[in-house]
């Protein structure tokens, strides 16, 4: 889950970094009110959640409250990458003399979270790694023991920064990693933090996302999630308690099991598809679960045919098969299916399905065979 420039900043202030003061507007009016409060220049910047939005026009400099009334006008209901701009951040603007770049990921291959730092803030740390890898610096932490202010020091001499910074950018980079361990977050980010002409550190632009499997460890935060974030179906399968990912293909895949969805998907590749999802219903899906998920498979255009391989053990067969026959009772589809279900009440799932009619496979080859000819009108 993504959180807005404007909610990670003040994550990140609680934490003690420092930011710009600034205030969110979902109106001009509001634009110009808080730059008048602010005094001095401002930046109107679109909240929403892509990158790219100063090249979008979606950044912009206001110097006065006139202008920020005028450039918010413009900015808001802006579409930027298919979503539109409802709130502008109004932010007092910093006079920027160095721009670095903060962030930390969890790096998969090391288990462990990975600051990574660059003196060549401001732009994306992935032209950066492209153009001047060695400008990167990356310092693994054991999440055991913390961040040892030694390392957050000896990353602030290696970014080469003057000794006048030093202690200001330990107690950023501190605060960074502690937002990112109390949030449990996937990514945080600060990009730029810069220093002024007044020689202060300031972060002026910062970026969380949060690790969706922990969010129920932090309701407050959950309630900050923008649905214009999620489609219609990604919205539909997380109130279901579907795990669900859109992709390009043509066959719908509703599996039981992140590991048996994956192979699903192989397996239709291997036969000549292109699956259009990954989907899974998870253990112990009952046929309300099961409808609510075949409903959203039928709502994608692209879907020309639908695999069902459920390997029951705490899903039951004849559960599923339920689903699948009152979900197509509430919508009508000529989309043609084949089901292949293996495990618990296996024998009562194929009865169902057969007294309904529907097309069934006793094994994953036979039904990602079929699945892939039924998609191509065979």
């Amino acid at each position: 889950m993504k959180l807005h420039e404007y909610q990670s900043k003040r994550i990140f202030a609680e934490h003690g970094i420092p930011i710009p003061n600034g205030e969110v507007a979902i109106t001009p009016d509001q634009a110009r009110e808080i730059a008048r409060k602010l005094g001095g220049p401002v930046v109107i910047k679109s909240q929403v959640l892509v990158g790219g939005r100063g090249k979008a026009g979606g950044v912009k400099l206001a110097k006065n409250p006139n202008e920020a009334e005028q450039m918010a006008d413009q900015i808001l209901g802006m579409d930027i990458k298919g979503l539109t701009v409802d709130k502008v951040l109004v932010d007092q603007a910093a006079d920027i003399n160095e721009e670095i770049y903060l962030g930390i990921v969890i790096d998969r291959a090391l288990q462990l979270p990975v600051i990574i730092a660059s003196a060549e803030g401001g732009v994306e740390i992935e032209e950066v790694a492209k153009t001047n890898p060695e400008a990167i610096k990356r310092l693994p932490i054991d999440p055991q023991v913390g961040l040892m202010g030694y390392q957050a020091r000896n990353l602030a001499f290696d970014l080469g920064l003057r000794r006048v910074f030093v202690n200001d950018f330990v107690r950023i980079l501190t605060g960074l990693y502690s937002a990112f361990i109390s949030t449990d977050a996937s990514l945080a980010e600060i990009n730029p933090l810069v220093i002024t002409g007044d020689d202060k550190m300031l972060a002026v632009d910062g970026k969380i996302i949060l690790d969706d499997n922990a969010l129920y460890r932090h309701p407050k935060l959950a309630e900050l999630r923008d649905i214009q974030e999620e489609t219609d179906s990604e919205r539909e399968a997380r109130l279901a308690g579907l795990s669900f990912v859109k992709l390009d293909g043509e066959i719908g895949c509703m599996v039981n099991g992140a590991g048996l969805a994956m192979a699903t998907m192989d397996i239709v590749k291997y036969f000549g598809g292109e699956p259009a999802n990954f989907l899974d219903i998870g253990g112990g899906a009952k046929s309300d679960k099961v409808a609510a998920a075949l409903r959203i498979i039928l709502k994608d255009p692209k879907v020309k045919s639908i695999l069902f391989n459920i390997f029951g053990g705490i899903t039951r067969c004849d559960e599923v098969a339920r689903g699948i026959l009152e979900a197509l009772n509430e919508v009508q589809t000529n989309i043609p299916m084949v089901a292949r279900l293996v495990g618990t009440n296996e024998e009562e799932g194929r009865q169902i399905l057969a007294e309904a009619n529907f097309p069934s496979a006793s094994s994953l080859g036979e039904a990602a065979q079929k699945a892939v000819q039924l998609a191509k009108g065979a």
